[in-house]
């Protein structure tokens, strides 16, 4: 979390399908388009903060509608490669709904953005690792073994249940409703429940063979 930073009320939107920001985690972003190389400029010389949310499969493809829901994040990396492009790395801030997408003459989107109801994203209260974490690896193992994602587990086993949580809900490949579904949950206690819900289905789809 980027300590006593408030996202501004309004943000240039970069829309991402298949991608969440929780508050607190940080995301690596490979920016390539002239229109988000524009939007990046633009909040390095400002205030430093973007909305990162997803599209839906509604609407146009040049301009998708939006999930309500989306994070701001504050760019806290920022590099430069040899052919352009923009390595950013953004903190997660704050999650917002989006009130309304006002005209700008610019060539990326802006939301202005409604921060009530996530009051507590800037406060956030640790989650318990209480007797349930035992069994929660053990579904984490199994669903990694499943899906070939790769883990240190001598660190994971160190680390706070709900960054462990995070992350997974993160780096899991869960279709773009899941992980909308995971960011919504409104506290690190429902992401917990909600991620083991959809550690479950996948491992049960999977059957005994382990193959979805």
């Amino acid at each position: 979390m980027t300590e006593g930073v408030e996202p501004p009320g309004e943000l240039p939107l970069f829309p991402i399908r298949g991608c969440i920001l929780p508050p607190g985690e940080h995301l690596p972003l490979n920016v390539f388009e002239p229109r988000y190389l524009n939007m990046i400029d633009d909040a390095m010389a400002g205030d430093r903060h973007i909305g990162v949310i997803q599209p839906t499969d509604q609407g146009p493809r040049e301009r998708p509608a939006l999930e309500r829901v989306g994070t701001a994040g504050r760019i806290v990396s920022h590099s430069e490669t040899e052919d352009g492009r923009y390595l950013i790395v953004l903190a997660g801030v704050m999650r917002f709904t989006v009130a309304k997408e006002p005209d700008r003459m610019t060539p990326y989107r802006i939301a202005r953005a409604d921060y009530r109801g996530f009051e507590h994203d800037l406060q956030p209260r640790p989650l318990s690792d209480d007797a349930g974490r035992t069994a929660f690896f053990t579904r984490l193992r199994r669903f990694f073994d499943l899906t070939g994602l790769e883990a240190d587990w001598d660190s994971i086993e160190r680390a706070p249940l709900g960054a462990i949580v995070d992350k997974v809900a993160m780096a899991a490949p869960f279709d773009p409703e899941a992980k909308q579904a995971l960011l919504t949950a409104p506290t690190p206690g429902d992401r917990a429940e909600r991620l083991s819900a959809f550690m479950d289905a996948a491992l049960d789809s999977a059957g005994p063979s382990g193959q979805a």
